[in-house]
C-alpha cells in the first residue's frame, strides 16, 4: 500500500472509531433508566459495568446495554491504534515513527483491558485492578501520541494544528489527573481525558484528508504550472 493511500485509510479509521464512539456511549447512557446516567458524576466505565445495582463509591450503577459499550472499548482500541499506525508509517521515521507505534500498541493493549475487564467491585480483586491500569495506560498514551504529533513537523500542516494538537493533549493530562478531585465532577474530568484524544483524532484525519485534497488543485493553478 503507497503511503498516500496509508494516509487516507488511517485518517478514515480515526474518523470512524471518533464516530463509533461518541455512538455507542450516547446510546448505552440512554438505555440507563433507575438510575438515570449522568455524565457528570458518573464514570464512562460505568456504562460497561454488568451487574446492575451495583454500588460503588456513592453511585448506584445499572447499565443495561454494557456488552455494547465493553465491545466500543475494544474496537475503540483497536482502531484508534490501527489508524495512528497507519498515519505513522505514512508520514513519520526513524525514532518519531517508532515511539507512536509504541505508543498506539500501548493503547490498544489498554483499551481491550478496559472492555473485558470492568470497572466494578464486584468479582475477583484483579478484575477492577486490571480495568484501571488498563484505562490509565490507555489515556496516558493516547494523549501523549497528542502532543508527540504536535511537536513534529512531519505531518507537514500548519502551526496552528500544532499548537492545537500538544494543547489538546496536555488538557487531556491534566483533566484525567483531576478526576479525582470531586465526585460531583469525575465524569466531566475524566471525559476531559478520554474526548481529547477523541478530537484530536477528528481534527487530524480532516485536516490530513483536506491537504490531500487541496494538493492536487494547487498543483494545477496557474503559478504552479512550467511556463
Amino acid at each position: 500500500m503507497s503511503r498516500e493511500n496509508r494516509l487516507l485509510l488511517g485518517a478514515a479509521v480515526l474518523v470512524l472509531n471518533a464516530v463509533q464512539w461518541v455512538v455507542s456511549e450516547a446510546v448505552t447512557a440512554a438505555a440507563w433508566t433507575h438510575p438515570s446516567y449522568d455524565y457528570a458524576t458518573n464514570y464512562i466505565s460505568d456504562l460497561g459495568v454488568p451487574a446492575c445495582g451495583t454500588h460503588y463509591q456513592g453511585r448506584t450503577i445499572c447499565s443495561p446495554s454494557h456488552a455494547l459499550m465493553n465491545t466500543s472499548f475494544i474496537v475503540q482500541g483497536v482502531l484508534f491504534a490501527t489508524g495512528v499506525i497507519l498515519l505513522a508509517t505514512a508520514r513519520l521515521t526513524g525514532r518519531a515513527r517508532r515511539a507512536v507505534t509504541a505508543l498506539a500498541a500501548a493503547h490498544a493493549v489498554g483499551f481491550v483491558l478496559v472492555g473485558l475487564f470492568h470497572g466494578s467491585p464486584d468479582g475477583p480483586p484483579y478484575n477492577l485492578t486490571t480495568h484501571v491500569t488498563g484505562a490509565a495506560i490507555g489515556i496516558l498514551s493516547a494523549n501523549t501520541i497528542a502532543i508527540v504529533a504536535g511537536s513534529l513537523r512531519s505531518l507537514q500542516l500548519p502551526g496552528a494544528y500544532r499548537v492545537f494538537s500538544i494543547a489538546v493533549g496536555a488538557l487531556g493530562l491534566l483533566s484525567e489527573a483531576l478526576v479525582g478531585v470531586s465526585t460531583s465532577t469525575a465524569g466531566i474530568f475524566e471525559r476531559g481525558g478520554v474526548y481529547s484524544w477523541l478530537l484530536w483524532s477528528l481534527v487530524t484525519a480532516v485536516s490530513l484528508l483536506v491537504r490531500q485534497v487541496r494538493r492536487p488543485v494547487e498543483a494545477m493553478m496557474p503559478e504552479n504550472v512550467p511556463a
